[in-house]
């Protein structure tokens, strides 16, 4: 164990993706020491693969069942061979499920920056059509803050992130600080502007953290493509070279990487968190730090994962759990659910190999259950799209020779979109630890249980009904649309809910600022104290609510609170 007295700090923050780093960046900018418990190894200039050509790679990126040895469940979103080592070994780090109920637990990276290394960056604020859902549609409850709460906070976030898009005045889906919107295809315009005016939906470019013009030293997205596999320049958001460096560069950030966080350490006495301990992922050592508060920002099932392993003889079922609530009301997002894809033959893009290659496409925002419109019989909330479209190479070309040349010339436009949607909070999903099974640092792992239910799988059937209804409607031909019934939770990649914000400390594990109703200067600062899931993506949220938290803890640290 290390000598209590030179690991001894203000706060010690778990976790160095979209939270962890925010709270870094916020605490030492306010002058406390703080230690970054980072179960990545420590981002390098050697991880910026981007701009690496495939004959480069040792299989030229066209062999995944090498990856798929090691990274059976990783490799299926996101890992390949120019990143696979950004990623946790799945058979190191397992996970049980119940037989009938798999769950794909992928981003799971083990790399300075966490999931923001290979996040899609589409950056979405919520309303109170989120926030009041439970008042509104009598499901659920509702969160313990509204959106002004929170609005200062995602102007912050997005001034510092740099979130690309254009402002169109929906209440439910409230306009941010936006720099100028990557500009659509011919197809994408056309789309657009039909789908308003035949349906009245907004299409929209997809906000997304890459930046259009120059902040902070960070350079304007070049359009070379391919983001998970690093930015030389740092056009996308990324904590490892954004909030955590900024922390760095106060010198009150002791960072200590290859870290395992393993239990939060307790004063029984003073019922307070005095610490963590975790496990050198290198020397398999146990080690511990201290401090006077502790912020978990581990990710969602990390972070829970942590507090169940807690237990001890005041908390029995989980540090924090005073509620029983703790690990239950688990949600992911109905990934790609249902959707469309049509061909525009008349919006031909000029072809070329060497792009630009936009990083980003479109999204369709909400349009079912909005207040003062029609109410669906079938379920409740909603959903909205990511697609794209653009003009490519016809690799399928018929003949040889000069006729196959000119054929392979012959662009083909396609335009597709997929519905990402809002999954209920169900106290039958859930997480609880296997006792029978430890990954390869001894500590004991997650035994997930969920379903998507009849409210996910009747969107997803209208996923496919609308998507068909927008082709249509913007005139594409050869259209074909697609449901997928039986969509896996977990391949969304936005788990949240398993340690749900509330005002009722008997119903809920934090208050509206992250804290633990039980442990005062205990936080839980990522996805997993989201009351809802919404159906926009999670992360701008997740880092405004971050560093909301921040500024609370800090308040109750000046008049000694904690």
């Amino acid at each position: 164990m290390n000598d209590k007295t030179s690991n001894q700090f203000d706060v010690v923050v778990v976790g160095s993706g979209a939270s962890g780093g925010w709270a870094c960046k916020r605490l030492t900018e306010a002058g406390l020491k703080v230690a970054l418990v980072d179960a990545g190894r420590t981002h390098t200039t050697k991880d910026y693969r981007e701009h690496i050509p495939p004959f480069a790679l040792k299989y030229r990126n066209l062999a995944p069942e090498i990856i798929r040895k090691t990274r059976p469940i990783q490799s299926l979103a996101g890992c390949d061979e120019y990143n696979y080592d950004w990623f946790c070994n799945d058979l190191e780090e397992p996970y049980t499920t119940p037989k009938d109920k798999p769950f794909s637990w992928v981003g799971r990276l083990r790399l300075t920056g966490g999931r923001t290394n290979v996040w899609g960056r589409v950056s979405l604020r919520l309303s109170d059509l989120e926030f009041k859902a439970a008042s509104s549609d009598g499901y659920g409850e509702d969160w313990p803050l509204s959106y002004k709460d929170i609005e200062p906070y995602y102007d912050l976030v997005e001034e510092y992130v740099g979130v690309a898009g254009l402002a169109e005045g929906l209440p439910h889906l409230p306009d941010g600080k936006f720099q100028p919107p990557m500009g659509l295809s011919c197809a994408e315009t056309k789309f657009r502007n039909r789908v308003k005016e035949n349906l009245g939906w907004t299409v929209t470019p997809a906000r997304t953290a890459n930046l259009t013009r120059p902040i902070n030293g960070r350079a304007a997205c070049h359009y070379c493509g391919p983001c998970e596999r690093g930015c030389v320049t740092h056009s996308y958001f990324n904590s490892a070279y954004t909030t955590v460096a900024d922390a760095l560069a106060t010198k009150n950030l002791t960072h200590i990487p290859n870290a395992m966080a393993f239990q939060v350490l307790m004063d029984m006495n003073s019922n307070r968190a005095r610490g963590i301990l975790y496990i050198d992922r290198v020397t398999r050592e146990q080690k511990e730090v201290y401090g006077r508060a502790v912020i978990l920002g581990a990710q969602s099932l990390e972070s829970v994962r942590i507090l169940l392993n807690s237990a001890n003889r005041s908390y029995p079922d989980g540090l924090a759990n005073s509620s029983g609530v703790l690990g239950h009301y688990l949600m992911d997002h109905i990934f790609v659910g249902g959707g469309a894809i049509g061909e525009f033959p008349d919006l031909p893009d000029k072809l070329n190999i060497n792009g630009p290659n936009r990083p980003s496409g479109i999204y369709i925002a909400r349009f079912q259950n909005l207040p003062g419109g029609p109410r669906s019989k079938k379920f409740l909330r909603g959903y909205g799209y990511e697609g794209s479209g653009s003009s490519n190479f016809s690799w399928s070309a018929t003949g040889f020779g000069e006729a196959f040349k000119r054929g392979v010339f012959d662009p083909s436009t396609t335009l597709g979109v997929g519905g990402f949607g809002e999954c209920l909070p169900r106290w039958d999903n859930y997480v609880q630890i296997d006792p029978d099974v430890v990954d390869a640092y001894g500590i004991p792992v997650l035994h997930i249980h969920m379903t998507y239910g009849e409210n996910e799988r009747a969107i997803i059937n209208d996923m496919r009904q609308s998507g068909e209804a927008m082709m249509e409607a913007a005139g594409a031909k050869n259209i074909k649309s697609f449901a997928v019934p039986d969509r896996e939770p977990g391949r969304g990649i936005h788990e949240v809910g398993v340690a749900r914000m509330g005002n009722n400390p008997k119903k809920s594990v934090l208050n509206q600022f992250q804290q633990t109703h039980d442990i005062k200067n205990l936080f839980v600062c990522d996805g997993s104290g989201f009351t809802s899931t919404a159906c926009q993506n999670p992360t701008l949220t997740i880092m405004a609510l971050c560093v909301r938290s921040c500024d609370h803890l800090l308040d109750e640290m000046k008049h000694a609170n904690v």
